[in-house]
């Protein structure tokens, strides 16, 4: 049954170093694409390291897989993942003028996958 989280995206220093190797490495790709989750809910929604979720909202859908998040790093009922192609999905267009849309505090919808 999926469940509802806020998902903030954000900046990795591993983001930054694989970026100098360029955007198609796989250290990067894997950065980008890899969602951080709380152990608490993981371990609520049965999800193991490595696993595959399905997240989404209005704006769009991903598949990804997840890792646990240090805890002191990320409280229950949020996720993390690297500004990339996957969290850019889940954005809507709306700038406000910015020029950046909305990146923080995604309402998003979170199930376990059948891939892995």
């Amino acid at each position: 049954m999926p469940e509802q989280f806020i998902l903030i995206p954000g900046r990795t220093s591993t983001q930054g170093t694989t970026l100098n190797e360029g955007k198609y490495t796989d250290g990067y790709v894997n950065e980008t694409g890899t969602l951080q989750m709380n152990a608490e809910d993981m371990q609520r929604l049965g999800i193991a390291d490595g696993e595959s979720v399905r997240v989404w909202n209005d704006f769009g859908e991903v598949t990804v897989p997840v890792t646990t998040a240090r805890k002191d790093e990320l409280p229950s009922g949020l996720l993390f993942i690297s500004y990339g192609d996957k969290s850019s999905r889940l954005m809507g267009g709306e700038t406000h003028g910015s020029g950046m849309p909305d990146s923080k505090g995604l309402d998003v919808w979170l199930e376990k996958s059948g891939e892995s």
